[in-house]
C-alpha cells in the first residue's frame, strides 16, 4: 500500500471510531502481534476498537474500499493464531463492545455484544437461576465473540456441549460491509444452518457484532470428586469405566504429575498430592436426590481402576480449590519456561491410554518438557510443551514433536482440533483429515460469504499458495498472500 493510500485508510478508520479508538504506532501494535500462540506473529497495519455494530460496518467498508483485509479479535486468548492480522491487515478489536443487551429468564435467552467476557455473562444471568454453560479455561478473560469464532469448549463440554450448542442467532457484518442476521431466537430456522457455519468459522465469514445465546438453568446440586491415581493410564481407565456405566458427568478432567508439580509451585496451588501420578476431577450435577448414589458409583469405579484415594469436596470452597488447580494449570506453566505450546487434538476415549503413552514418548524423544492436562471425558487432549522460542534448536524440536502428536492422534481415529481452532497453527495439517475435494467445498462456502477473502485471510486452509518467507511449519512471518 502506498503512503497516500495508508493515510487515506487511517483517516477513514479514525472517522469511523474516533481518534481515541485507533491504534497505529508501533508500540501500540506490538501487543496485537500474536494471540496465545506466541510463536506465530505478524504486526497489523492498525487496530480499531469499535463500540457499536454501526462502527464495525464503517470499518469494514473502509477496508473494502482500500483493498485491505481485516481480522476480528476478542481478548486474544486464542491458541491457534486465529486472531493475528496477516498481509498488513486491520485488527477489529471488539473488547469495547461489551454490553449485555438482554437477559430473558422466561425463554432462557441472552443477547450480547461480542466483547462480553464469558464468565461475566454467567454472573449477570445467575440472579435468574441461569448461566452460560461453555466454560473455557480462559473464561475469566475470553469473550463471547472469540468463543463463537473458535467454537470454544471447556471442562463442562462433556455434558453441555461446546459453544455451537448454545448459539441461537447472530448478527454478522460481511466483508463488503453488509449487515445480516442469521438464525432465530426460537432456536430453529428453515433452510441451511448458517449459524452453524459461522460458529467455528474463525472470523473468516465476517465479524459477529451480536449474539443471541441459549442460557442453561443452574443445577440444583453439584458434587465434585478428586481421584488420586498412580499414573495417567489408570486415571484414563477410570474415565472409560464411568462413561460405560451410563453416567453423564458434567466434567471428567485429568491432570498429570508434571502439571501437578507446576501448579503446586505456583499461585494456583490447591493442595494436590505431589506424589500422585495423576488426578481425575469428576463433577456431577443435577437433582439433589440423585447425586449421592451417583457419587458412590463414581467412587467405586475409580477405586476399581486403581485410585489410591478419592476425595469428595465438602463445600463450594473446596470445589473451587479443585477447579483452581485445573484451570490454573496453563498459567502455572509460566514457571517452567518463557513459552508454552498448548496442543489440542481429540481421540476416541478408548485410545486415551495408548495415545498418552506415545505422546509422552514423543516429548522425551525430542528432549522436551511435556505435560498433560485434558478433557478426558470427551477425549480432548492438551499436551503442553514448555520451551524458549529464542532457542532455534528447541523451537525446531517443539514443532517436530507437534507434528508427530497430530499425526498420532489422526492415526488413532481422532481429529486435529477439539476447541482451539485451526488458525495458522494447524492449517497445513488439514489434509490429514480432508481431501482436496473436501477442502474445495469448504472454500466455496467461504467464497459465498467473502469472495475477495478479506475477512481473516490466511487461516484454516493449507498454505499451498501462500508466500511464506520461511518454512510453513516454522512460521514467524509478517507477510502472507491472502488468496488461499
Amino acid at each position: 500500500m502506498t503512503t497516500p493510500a495508508r493515510a487515506r485508510l487511517l483517516d477513514a478508520l479514525r472517522a469511523a471510531v474516533g481518534a481515541d479508538a485507533l491504534l497505529c504506532r508501533a508500540e501500540e501494535l506490538f501487543v496485537y502481534e500474536c494471540d496465545g500462540l506466541t510463536h506465530h506473529a505478524a504486526r497489523p497495519f492498525a487496530v480499531v476498537l469499535p463500540r457499536t455494530s454501526d462502527e464495525v460496518v464503517e470499518i469494514v467498508r473502509a477496508c473494502a474500499k482500500a483493498g485491505v483485509p481485516f481480522v476480528p479479535r476478542g481478548a486474544g486468548t486464542g491458541l491457534s493464531g486465529g486472531a493475528v492480522a496477516l498481509a498488513d491487515g486491520v485488527v477489529i478489536e471488539c473488547a469495547r463492545m461489551n454490553r449485555v443487551l438482554e437477559i430473558d429468564p422466561v425463554d432462557r435467552v441472552a443477547v450480547v455484544q461480542p466483547g462480553v467476557v464469558n464468565a461475566d455473562l454467567s454472573k449477570v444471568a445467575a440472579p435468574h437461576g441461569l448461566h452460560f454453560a461453555p466454560d473455557p479455561s480462559s473464561q475469566l478473560a475470553c469473550t463471547i465473540g472469540g468463543n463463537v469464532a473458535e467454537n470454544s469448549g471447556g471442562p463442562h463440554t462433556l455434558k453441555y456441549g461446546s459453544t455451537t450448542a448454545h448459539v441461537l442467532a447472530l448478527e454478522l457484518v460481511l466483508a463488503d460491509g453488509d449487515r445480516v442476521r442469521i438464525g432465530s431466537r426460537a432456536g430453529g430456522e428453515p433452510g441451511y444452518d448458517l449459524v452453524g457455519a459461522v460458529v467455528g468459522g474463525e472470523g473468516t465469514l465476517g465479524v459477529v457484532t451480536e449474539a443471541t445465546l441459549r442460557l442453561t438453568p443452574l443445577p440444583e446440586a453439584v458434587e465434585t470428586l478428586l481421584g488420586i491415581f498412580p499414573d495417567v493410564v489408570s486415571a484414563c481407565h477410570a474415565v472409560g469405566a464411568v462413561i460405560r456405566s451410563g453416567l453423564v458427568p458434567a466434567a471428567l478432567e485429568i491432570v498429570d504429575r508434571r502439571t501437578i508439580e507446576a501448579v503446586e509451585a505456583s499461585v494456583y496451588a490447591a493442595g494436590l498430592p505431589l506424589d500422585a501420578g495423576a488426578v481425575l476431577i469428576a463433577e456431577l450435577d443435577g437433582p439433589a436426590v440423585a447425586l449421592p448414589r451417583q457419587v458412590e458409583r463414581v467412587r467405586a469405579l475409580c477405586a476399581r481402576a486403581g485410585a489410591t484415594r478419592i476425595e469428595v469436596a465438602r463445600d463450594a470452597d473446596e470445589r473451587q480449590r479443585f477447579w483452581k488447580a485445573r484451570k490454573g494449570a496453563f498459567g502455572a506453566m509460566g514457571r517452567l519456561a518463557p513459552d508454552l505450546y498448548v496442543h489440542d487434538a481429540v481421540v476416541p476415549r478408548s485410545k486415551l491410554p495408548e495415545v498418552l503413552a506415545e505422546i509422552c514418548a514423543i516429548g522425551d524423544r525430542h528432549g522436551l518438557r511435556l505435560s498433560n492436562v485434558f478433557h478426558a471425558g470427551d477425549g480432548n487432549l492438551h499436551p503442553n510443551i514448555s520451551f524458549d522460542r529464542r532457542d532455534a534448536d528447541e523451537m525446531a524440536r517443539v514443532l517436530a514433536a507437534g507434528t508427530e502428536i497430530l499425526e498420532l492422534c489422526v492415526r488413532a481415529g481422532g481429529v486435529i482440533s477439539g476447541e482451539h481452532g485451526i488458525g495458522t497453527e494447524k492449517q497445513d495439517f488439514m489434509p490429514l483429515l480432508f481431501s482436496p475435494d473436501d477442502l474445495g467445498a469448504m472454500r466455496r462456502l467461504r467464497d459465498a460469504f467473502d469472495p475477495d477473502h478479506r475477512s481473516n485471510p490466511g487461516k484454516i486452509f493449507p498454505t499451498t499458495r501462500a508466500c511464506v518467507e520461511s518454512n510453513p511449519k516454522a512460521r514467524g512471518y509478517e507477510r502472507v498472500s491472502f488468496d488461499a
